[in-house]
């Protein structure tokens, strides 16, 4: 509807892969030339993994034109077979017949097949999509391909996109041969707003647009914050901006119409508005701080004494003294002992032993890792500093085997935008128990942003079946122990 009103010769945010439109940026042309290269140098098993609507299904379309015509490509869009219809499928997309219905004797004829075509110098390529979906016995048999192999060369390579439950499924203990065979993993990570605003400047001028940007910032920042950073989303909202732009009868997409958009999408409600204090909100605030004072004072008075530090006596509390009972004498000061001629009129009294000093805490990085971390350039960002020193304070002191759920990794160290990171995670997640890792990159800095420190592997699991669903759609399980963490501090 909208096409001739922008000077467009095709809609340039349809949600259908169009390998026309593959926008090489936030790593996916890095990631396309990196699955090119697996493909053509025998490198078995590679997984790419992704939220929904990130565009795996777009790289998956894309490889397929990208590979030379010495590679025959299976792609497989239906993942729930069983392990002989998926031998059969892929016998079907390569043109051969399958005699027998035993898996054994298939494997064997598919065998046969496959070094025929080798000796003709052709390779055989399994790109299945939405893998995650998968039975687990057909993964097993996706295993069992992977062994296909001449003496010097595999004679398939296969490709496995899915979703973040694809990595939950290879972490099961019956499925850890099949993740060892996994020699290059990739992740499909959501967009950040500068690259959002590339993106669809790209899609736009792709879709033979010529005019200045037509989406200003601020539209660009509300699609950023509603669509998660997902390609998907940003072209629903995109889309349904421009076409209320054109409703209206304006050239420009402003946050008039990204609000219009938003609204209009049912994952809309994801964006987390603008903080707005209300009369009210800061009167229930004072209420609240003063009710956890008085908690806290509570607590203080009536609570029973830490080992070894006796309760302070209210100072505002006098008691009137019993007239019955004489006031207590200090203690005499410590005597000299009497020489040995002079009889001793008591007993002496034993001395007190002293209790043994406890032990110095054992610290867990090194000087230069703590350096690290303590002269990140948090540039006065009061969330970020603070997170900075209580991940010091605990990867100092806690041991190794503590598991943490491992969140995200950028190279984007900018302070203000992990500020912003923080400020948002505030009103999702308890923010004592987000960790900020400076670990080593290229540019200085990476960034990895973890969260908790949990006692056992199943412990940081359950934890993470408690995060809120707008963290488990874009942050995957991925439990690391503290050591890993501290070992990328360097």
């Amino acid at each position: 509807m909208y096409l001739a009103h922008f000077g467009l010769a095709e809609p340039p945010f349809r949600i259908t892969p169009h390998t026309d439109f593959f926008f090489d940026g936030a790593d996916r042309g890095t990631t396309l030339e990196a699955l090119v290269y697996a493909v053509l140098n025998d490198e078995g098993i590679v997984k790419v993994s992704g939220e929904v609507g990130s565009g795996k299904t777009m790289l998956c379309r894309v490889l397929l034109e990208r590979v030379p015509d010495t590679v025959e490509t299976v792609y497989l869009a239906n993942p729930s077979l069983t392990r002989d219809e998926l031998l059969r499928s892929i016998a079907d997309e390569i043109g051969i017949t399958l005699a027998s219905d035993g898996t054994r004797v298939a494997m064997r004829e598919l065998f046969e097949h496959l070094i025929e075509r080798y000796a003709q110098g052709r390779r055989v390529v399994i790109l299945i999509d939405e893998a995650h979906a998968m039975p687990e016995d057909t993964l097993e048999q996706v295993r069992l391909l992977s062994n296909l192999e001449s003496s010097r060369h595999k004679l398939l390579q296969i490709v496995l996109f899915g979703q973040p439950e694809l990595d939950e499924a290879l972490a099961k203990p019956s499925l850890r041969q099949l993740k060892d065979r996994i020699t290059h993993s990739f992740r499909m990570r959501p967009l950040s707003e500068p690259e959002i605003a590339t993106y669809v400047s790209f899609r736009m001028r792709a879709a033979g647009y010529r005019g200045p940007d037509v989406f200003s910032r601020s539209a660009i920042s509300l699609i950023a914050r509603a669509s998660n950073g997902l390609s998907r989303r940003i072209n629903i909202l995109a889309d349904k901006s421009l076409l209320a732009a054109f409703a209206d009868g304006g050239h420009a997409v402003t946050d008039r119409e990204a609000r219009t958009a938003i609204r209009d999408s049912e994952f809309g409600a994801l964006a987390v508005p603008a903080r707005r204090w209300h009369p009210f909100a800061i009167g229930a605030g004072l209420l609240a701080l003063g009710a956890v004072g008085g908690l806290a004072l509570h607590r203080y008075v009536l609570a029973p004494p830490s080992p070894g530090h006796p309760p302070a006596a209210p100072a505002a509390v006098a008691t009137p003294p019993k007239a019955a009972e004489p006031a207590p004498q200090p203690a005499p000061p410590e005597q000299p002992a009497a020489p040995a001629s002079q009889p001793a009129a008591a007993e002496p009294v034993a001395p007190v032993a002293e209790p043994p000093k406890p032990e110095a805490s054992p610290v867990f990085l090194t000087p230069e890792q703590e350096k690290r971390i303590s002269t990140f350039p948090h540039g006065g960002q009061k969330l970020l500093k603070a997170r900075l020193e209580a991940t010091l304070e605990r990867l100092r002191e806690l041991p190794g085997d503590r598991v943490s759920l491992d969140l995200y990794y950028t190279d984007n160290w900018e302070a203000a935008r992990l500020e912003r990171f923080l400020a948002r995670a505030s009103d999702l997640v308890a923010l004592e128990d987000i960790l900020v890792i400076p670990a080593a990159g290229p540019n200085r800095y990476r960034i990895r942003v973890a969260y908790g420190a949990y006692s056992s592997r199943e412990a940081a699991v359950e934890a993470y079946g408690r995060l809120p669903p707008k963290y488990r759609q874009s942050f995957p399980l991925e439990p690391k122990t503290l050591d890993v963490l501290r070992g990328e501090i360097r």
